[in-house]
């Protein structure tokens, strides 16, 4: 049985022309496949923050999105042929709207969780910014350029949109409130919307309340099978929760409803939003995430079949009829063997573009940054902090990426070339507290120091304690993370010798995203040539032994 959310059909899709789709290295992660190469697959299939996935199927294409809050580009775009193989191939959002709030850092705010469909021959997404409302962006080309977002449906607190195409021509939007904008939350809410341009009518009504039984139920997402309406949504809070299912024979209601999966006796906490995804020989599944705290909110995949027009997911290990997210299982069956598959972590800087796992924390400025085309760098302009400079919580100009996996090493290759005292270049652990292993030229002389700030987030001022005086402005940063977040820098100035750098440090979350690894460069005060530093490569491996 296909899931009835949107009609399916092949679309043949060219990927000639998109240069993000042409530049993605086809290079496979040396710290984290989920393919275990027999036929079988382990989760994470994703260890990365890939917060409140979804997903569309087109024919054997599987495309997910995901939520990127104040990260830029913004809704990524990523690929499969197989759930568990998957490539990061585009971004729906190269800037964030409204660029006057975005172009300013907004730990938090921003994309939070978005529903992708195909519909019509164009593919949709539906995004939430709960400040403002809830925006819509298509394309018939996913690998391409997205139409520019617009707000269908203005109001603050309406978050996890999910619109639904029925048969009878009608469409709704389905959403949930955020108790920290609208006051309150724990509720279902549904309006109609025209089935062409999707701007949303002012007819909502409350589907589904979740007071009593299903606290903070959120993220609902709308299918239809056997004459019966489904609402998949999770309950109980991001780290404690489960994945609740309604269903109706009117789309109005009233629900009936199940619990469906939870964690048990697995370590697999949470497990909360997600998406129902089949495949061309009629197997079902359910992809979902699970919070991980420093490392983000990585992506599970779970089977799923029916029994008496219910869902059934993972499997139920203690006989309560409620399922539990699998550790390992059989990949699912598309007819085909694909190959293995990673999203990006390791960059040369030889390519004419960004790479695809790098975002900023605002929308970018030309000044902050750039490849280098040929030349195989990218360099970083040194860019003056805030006049009221505390730490990097206010500083929107950090180059960064995910976390990649539980335990990985990542070292880079760094020239720096100050133009006067206080300039500085870092490697930096990003969340609300961080760590940043920094050169920074003082009367003169490339100091190396670390540079902390424990609760940034609340206003702690950065710290710093000098490690040593580098005698060139070439040098080589390194970071091991091991299980439970645990950091340690080093620094090498022939990339053969390495040297403990500062003391070990614990990575931490930002707001509503995992830690990120990246590059900051600033100065103080402003100036016409100010220095810079150019990355020569950045590569994730395997911690040494």
């Amino acid at each position: 049985m296909k899931i009835k959310y949107v009609a399916l059909a092949c679309l043949a899709i060219t990927k000639i022309g998109n240069v993000y789709a042409q530049k993605n290295a086809e290079t496979i992660s040396k710290v984290w496949v989920s393919d275990l190469g027999n036929g079988n697959y382990k989760n994470p299939i994703l260890y990365a923050d890939y917060s409140d996935p979804d997903v569309c199927r087109v024919g054997k294409d599987y495309f997910m999105t995901a939520s990127s809050f104040n990260c830029i580009p913004g809704l990524p775009i990523l690929h499969s042929n197989d759930l568990v193989n998957w490539k990061l191939v585009n971004y729906a959002l190269p800037k964030q709207l409204p660029t006057e709030t975005y172009d300013k850092i907004q730990h938090g705010n921003g994309v939070w969780a978005p529903c992708i469909r195909f519909h019509n021959e164009e593919y949709y997404i539906f995004y939430p910014d709960p400040d403002f409302g809830i925006y819509m962006t298509k394309t018939k080309n996913p690998y391409g350029k997205w139409s520019e977002p617009v707000l269908i449906k203005a109001a603050k607190g309406i978050i996890d949109p999910a619109p639904f195409w029925d048969e009878d021509g009608k469409a709704y939007l389905g959403y949930a409130l955020a108790g920290s904008r609208a006051g309150t939350k724990s509720v279902l809410m549904l309006c109609t919307i025209d089935p062409v341009n999707c701007m949303a009518n002012d007819d909502e009504v409350l589907l589904f309340d979740g007071h009593k039984n299903h606290t903070t139920v959120e993220g609902p997402k709308f299918y239809k099978r056997n004459g019966y309406y489904y609402v998949f949504a999770p309950a109980g809070g991001v780290a404690t929760g489960w994945q609740l299912i309604l269903r109706s024979k009117s789309i109005y209601g009233p629900y009936e409803e199940k619990i469906v999966l939870e964690q048990g006796k697995t370590t697999i906490n949470g497990p909360h939003q997600g998406a129902w995804i089949d495949t061309v020989t009629g197997e079902d599944w359910f992809i979902h995430f699970q919070d991980q705290n420093a490392y983000g909110r990585v992506v599970h995949l779970n089977p799923m079949s029916w029994k008496n027009d219910w869902p059934v997911m993972g499997v139920d290990n203690d006989k309560n009829g409620i399922g539990e997210p699998v550790s390992t299982y059989k990949k699912p069956n598309v007819n085909a063997q694909y190959p293995l598959a990673t999203p990006p972590d390791s960059d040369e800087f030889n390519e004419p573009i960004q790479g695809l796992q790098w975002q900023w924390h605002a929308n970018k400025q030309l000044v902050w940054g750039y490849p280098s085309a040929g030349m195989g760098y990218f360099r970083f302009n040194c860019i003056p902090k805030p006049a009221d400079f505390k730490s990097l919580w206010q500083v929107p100009n950090i180059l960064a990426q995910k976390f990649p996996a539980e335990e990985f090493m990542a070292t880079s290759k760094i020239t720096f070339t100050p133009n006067f005292d206080n300039e500085q270049f870092g490697l930096v652990v990003m969340g609300r507290s961080y760590s940043s292993l920094t050169v920074k030229q003082i009367n003169g002389k490339l100091k190396l120091m670390q540079l902390s700030a424990n609760k940034a987030d609340k206003g702690a001022e950065e710290t710093a304690t000098e490690i040593a005086t580098l005698s060139n402005t070439t040098f080589y940063f390194r970071l091991t993370v091991q299980k439970g977040g645990k950091c340690q820098f080093y620094y090498s100035l022939d990339d053969k010798k390495y040297l403990k750098a500062g003391s070990e440090f614990l990575a931490s979350e930002g707001t509503w995203i995992g830690s990120k690894v990246g590059f900051v460069a600033l100065r103080e005060g402003i100036i016409n040539n100010a220095g810079y530093a150019d990355v020569d490569w950045f590569r994730v491996s395997k911690i040494e032994k």
